[in-house]
């Protein structure tokens, strides 16, 4: 590790995840490493490929955390969601820098989704159920932690 009053050396060490299955296919997951100077962080990965490029979202470890709290809390409000018979109703977490998951509720049926990034195109997913959107986040935070030993 080289660091000098004129710059940093940064490492990315990628570890490749299974694909997020989506409704219109599989995305790209890894939990990626990144080391500059002294100081390391971990992050969930999730790229969709698009018409016109690719959206990428980078969820740091305890954002990580913070979004599986939320998709529980989500999960829990479905029902009396659906109960209300709302012509649309949208119920979603959104971090700080613009990563959202959540779900709408729209003819008595819900659709999950997560938005990758807070602006362009391609950057919304649709998944089948939030129970698979925790899975993926729950094997992401179980290979982080594994990784950090």
């Amino acid at each position: 590790m080289f660091s000098s009053k004129t710059g940093t050396i940064t490492k990315f060490i990628d570890t490749t995840m299974p694909n997020l299955k989506s409704i219109y296919g599989g995305k790209e997951t890894r939990i990626r490493k990144i080391i500059s100077g002294p100081s390391s962080a971990y992050f969930y990965q999730i790229t969709n490929e698009g018409k016109y490029g690719s959206s990428t979202a980078s969820i740091e470890y305890s954002d990580l955390l913070e979004v599986l709290k939320a998709i529980n809390t989500l999960k829990s409000e479905i029902d009396k969601d659906i109960a209300s018979s709302p012509n649309y109703l949208e119920n979603k977490f959104i971090t700080t820098d613009g990563f959202q998951v959540g779900y709408y509720v729209s003819g008595g049926k819900v659709s999950w989704y997560i938005k990758l990034e807070k602006y362009g195109s391609d950057n919304t997913v649709f998944i089948d159920s939030g129970d698979a959107i925790e899975r993926a986040f729950t094997d992401a935070r179980n290979k982080i932690e594994e990784l950090k030993k």
